[in-house]
């Protein structure tokens, strides 16, 4: 089977180390974790992206007490069903507000990772 992306907008980040570790059980090596934010967020916040040279420690955690947080991972398509089950298993249903949004892309071409027989 070919490689995929899967990538996952998760709204609560007090989820975050109970997902990974759902996904790390599911037999997934690694996920890369980015701070995200939501057009809706972005647009009816406060959000400032010209922070000061020193800012603040409350305006740095103001900033990002209502950012999600996007992780990807790229898998072997036998492992996506797993992957899914787990995700649900941590976070809840995804169809299910305020959880998370899952989606995967087919992955052409995988450079510099280790080979997946050594996972």
């Amino acid at each position: 089977m070919a490689p995929v992306a899967v990538f996952l907008v998760l709204h609560d980040i007090d989820r975050l180390p109970a997902l990974l570790e759902a996904w790390s059980a599911a037999g997934i090596p690694g996920a890369t974790v980015l701070e995200s934010a939501g057009m809706h967020y972005l647009r009816t916040s406060r959000y400032r992206d010209d922070l000061p040279l020193i800012p603040s420690m409350d305006a740095l955690l103001r900033g990002t007490a209502d950012s999600n947080r996007t992780c990807f991972a790229i898998i072997e398509e036998d492992d996506l069903e797993a992957l899914i089950a787990a995700t649900e298993q941590a976070l809840g249903p995804l169809d299910e507000p305020n959880t998370g949004i899952l989606f995967v892309l087919p992955v052409l071409r995988v450079v510099g990772l280790v080979k997946w027989a050594q996972k």
